[in-house]
């Protein structure tokens, strides 16, 4: 054989091998990259999307610290948006703080902890305090302790312009020490939205995340026989419970995901007619700030009726949105605390009840994961709107 043609021939060879060779690397990049995305998809099949609405109600918030510890353990369940009051607007802001500055879910657990740790340190100043007998018995309700009696008969003569003219407030200064409202506002994987009561219109202001400011979170926790009202670019706020105890409506038109858990700290029910004076006033402060979700569960079971009784139809049944709606709570439980124990920020009421949390968030977790992102595993109607005694004394007029 020529040396010319011999040489042509191993050139050929050695190109047809090294064709040979990129096409199995390719092959084997391709299945390399197939196996990824097939682990991805498989990673992400049993992941679910919710949001959260945050109830106000003192250091009961404690509870909900403890709710969210237990869903930031679980890496299958991500958080889109969270709507908060008071105290359900500082677990909000907190977290938020905590994914940024400590990166990632054991970072807000974290910063979780260290907030509600500092917010007991300001019980060493608190007039509220469980007696030795309470502590020898067990007893978290301290409604006839000497140091709620007297704080409560002080609030109702003198107004906090008379009895605190100087505007102190602890928590401002906890906040003043602790915030750091640049994180949160640069929170992008965490819709918030924080709501506070106008005082001269009465209506509902939220903020969202890149409005979360100091002022914002101390207006939305400003109880007006307390604190002195927080103004905000010359508008007086007190707390957002009055008007939203959460607010559910920007979960609906901001958020993506249709699922949203409600967070429960104020009962719903509690039977027997008060008699007392505590027993009064826990009632009525429990109605007044359950009272605008009601509402607003009710128009939300009436878009539900809407849409599952199918006389709408086209762009008219397009512009409604089906929520599915949850509910993470132990109404037993918290009903066995009187409205004072809200002040009670003593680190082992706190630690109690972020354990009641944590066990109520587990046992919701396992009883309604299925139900996440399928269907509510709230019945709204009988549990906001009493259905059926509504349904029969409108039927009969009675």
């Amino acid at each position: 054989m020529p040396v010319k043609t011999k040489r042509s021939t191993v050139k050929s060879a050695k190109a047809k091998i090294a064709r040979t060779k990129s096409a199995k690397a390719k092959t084997a990049r391709a299945k390399t990259a197939r196996a990824k995305l097939a682990g991805a998809r498989s990673a992400g099949a049993g992941r679910k999307t919710i949001n959260l609405a945050l109830q106000g109600g003192g250091s009961h918030g404690a509870f909900t610290w403890g709710v969210l510890d237990r869903l930031l353990e679980e890496e299958r369940l991500d958080i889109e948006g969270i709507s908060g009051t008071s105290a359900g607007a500082l677990n909000a802001a907190i977290m938020a703080q905590g994914l940024v500055n400590r990166g990632g879910r054991q970072g807000a657990k974290d910063e979780l902890d260290t907030f509600w740790r500092r917010i007991s340190d300001l019980a060493r100043f608190s007039p509220v305090h469980r007696s030795a007998v309470d502590h020898v018995l067990g007893n978290w309700n301290i409604d006839g302790s000497p140091g709620a009696v007297w704080l409560d008969l002080v609030e109702r003569v003198f107004s906090p312009y008379q009895l605190n003219p100087m505007n102190l407030n602890p928590l401002r200064d906890l906040l003043v020490d602790h915030l750091d409202v640049a994180a949160i506002q640069a929170c992008d994987r965490l819709k918030i939205f924080v709501c506070a009561t106008n005082v001269e219109t009465g209506h509902a202001r939220i903020f969202q995340r890149h409005e979360v400011t100091l002022d914002a979170l101390l207006a939305s926790a400003c109880l007006p026989f307390t604190f002195q009202a927080v103004e905000i670019d010359g508008v007086p706020y007190w707390d957002g419970g009055y008007m939203g105890n959460p607010v559910i409506f920007p979960l609906i038109y901001f958020c993506d995901s249709r699922d949203v858990a409600i967070v429960q700290i104020n009962p719903l029910v509690r039977k027997g007619t008060p008699r007392t004076a505590n027993e009064i006033v826990n009632r009525v402060s429990e109605i007044s700030f359950n009272s605008s979700l009601i509402a607003e569960m009710r128009a939300i079971a009436f878009v539900q009726r809407l849409i599952e009784g199918k006389s709408l139809k086209g762009k008219a049944v397009a512009r409604l949105k089906h929520m599915r709606i949850h509910m993470i709570g132990n109404e037993e439980k918290m009903r066995a605390l009187g409205v004072a124990s809200k002040m009670n920020a003593d680190l082992d009421f706190l630690l109690h009840l972020k354990e009641l949390g944590r066990t109520t968030a587990e046992d919701w977790l396992r009883a309604n994961w299925a139900a996440i992102g399928e269907r509510s595993s709230l019945d709204i109607r009988a549990t906001f709107l009493d259905a059926p005694a509504a349904r029969k004394q409108l039927a009969t007029g009675a």
